[in-house]
């Protein structure tokens, strides 16, 4: 009897043992999202870079393209807003990002972010509800060889919409191809134009609803500007999207509007010899503040519902892409926004990127001054409204409505879309 109670001892002993050796089986998470080119395949690198190192989780990343039922929700998602559906096939609720760093006890202040990216994500307690990864802003780019060709001085681009009609005018003379075009309308022509100009984008927030404002006076004087443009030939219309952008790159249009992320790749490509300068603004409006624009783009969000040990390899996760060397090589490799001075600071002792999109820009984002509150924090479905004037704006083009009417219609059409972001017992929001 005590030699088998001897064997039974020894045993638990030796399996005890044979435990303590085998390491505990890392914390799955999943990241999902719909980056595509540089920014793709990068992600692709920083996960599989993290997950060779990383003993607190593994970061399974999921292309939206490659998932066979968006039901089944991952813990993180790059989207932006209004994309929920395509997603998730539903609108699940998001766990802010502070909360999640709270459980993990990661070091997380949002006071280490700019201030105007901060504005972009954080609730109205200045608390950070997702992670600013992918976010751009508005800016012109000039083609400086057709520059050259119009006998305009390459080295000074237009500042005001009225020196943007010029210069259109003149190119058209020697190239009748496409003067000037524009990426994501809504945006950069209506939300930042009204930004620029101290309008509001959105108005009746406190009442517990948000309604489009974006027919004010200097959104509907821009529309019939670009309109009388669209009839004159200097302005051409892609799409409602990106779809510009190539026409550009191709050398098509000799002046575009769009992101600010695009100026990498331009860089890259270098199909021509080309200029970035700010977005042009009306010198003509009283409370004008051009160098007040509206960062967008793709956020870092983290999904509820999950497990403790799962948000604190989130946590880890999120720690990990706020490092200043990731930070770095996302910016430089990316074209997005820097998130945090350290990483800019890095990107401009190694001269990375050109004081061309620096200088008036991104060292903005140093100064509060220029956060905008002209969109109310914590809203959802502007993904909804911009299709709405996306609609509206092809019918100024295709001359079925004037300016202020298609406005209007649109202020209309969006009146019950956009919404407050309610929050919930746990502290997640509804997106």
């Amino acid at each position: 009897m005590l030699r088998l109670l001897i064997l039974f001892l020894l045993s638990i002993l030796a399996a005890a043992a044979h435990a303590a050796k085998v390491p505990a089986t890392p914390v799955g998470i999943v990241f999902r999202h719909a980056q595509t080119g540089e920014s793709a395949a990068l992600l692709v690198d920083l996960v599989g870079r993290y997950n060779a190192d990383s003993k607190n989780g593994k970061v399974v990343l999921q292309h939206l393209d490659m998932v066979s039922d968006p039901h089944q929700l991952p813990h993180l998602a790059l989207l932006e807003d209004g994309e929920d559906l395509k997603f998730f096939g539903s609108q699940p609720r998001m766990l802010p990002l502070y909360k999640v760093m709270s459980i993990a006890r990661e070091k997380f202040d949002a006071k280490e972010f700019f201030p105007v990216i901060a504005d972009v994500v954080d609730d109205n307690k200045g608390r950070i509800q997702a992670l600013p990864l992918a976010l751009s802003v508005p800016v012109l780019y000039y083609n400086k060889d057709t520059f050259r060709k119009a006998k305009l001085d390459p080295n000074k681009p237009p500042a005001t919409w009225w020196t943007v009609q010029e210069a259109a005018g003149k190119i058209y003379d020697v190239d009748r191809r496409c003067p000037f075009t524009s990426s994501n309308l809504a945006w950069v022509q209506l939300e930042n134009v009204a930004t620029q100009h101290s309008e509001p984008i959105l108005n009746g927030e406190h009442s517990g609803k948000a309604g489009l404002a974006l027919n004010n006076m200097v959104e509907v004087k821009h529309i019939a500007l670009l309109a009388s443009w669209y009839k004159s030939f200097y302005f051409k219309y892609f799409g409602p999207g990106r779809e510009a952008d190539e026409k550009f790159m191709s050398g098509e249009c000799g002046m575009l509007t769009s992101d600010s992320s695009l100026y990498m790749r331009l860089l890259r490509r270098k199909p021509f010899d080309f200029g970035v300068a700010a977005l042009p603004y009306y010198d003509d409006v009283r409370d004008a503040a051009p160098g007040r624009v509206l960062p967008d783009g793709a956020l870092l969000w983290a999904l509820a519902g999950k497990k403790k040990p799962e948000y604190e390899a989130v946590a880890h996760f999120i720690a990990y892409l706020m490092r200043t060397e990731v930070q770095k090589e996302w910016v430089k490799i990316t074209g997005f926004l820097p998130m945090m001075p350290a990483a800019l600071d890095a990107l401009a002792a190694e001269g990375t990127l050109s004081p061309d999109i620096l200088r008036k820009t991104v060292q903005r984002l140093s100064d509060k001054k220029y956060a905008s509150s002209a969109k109310p924090k914590s809203v959802i479905g502007m993904g909804r409204v911009r299709a709405i004037l996306s609609e509206e704006l092809e019918a100024v083009w295709a001359n079925l409505k004037p300016a202020k009417e298609a406005l209007d219609t649109a202020v209309r059409r969006s009146k019950n879309l956009l919404l407050p972001e309610p929050a919930t017992a746990d502290g997640s929001v509804a997106r």
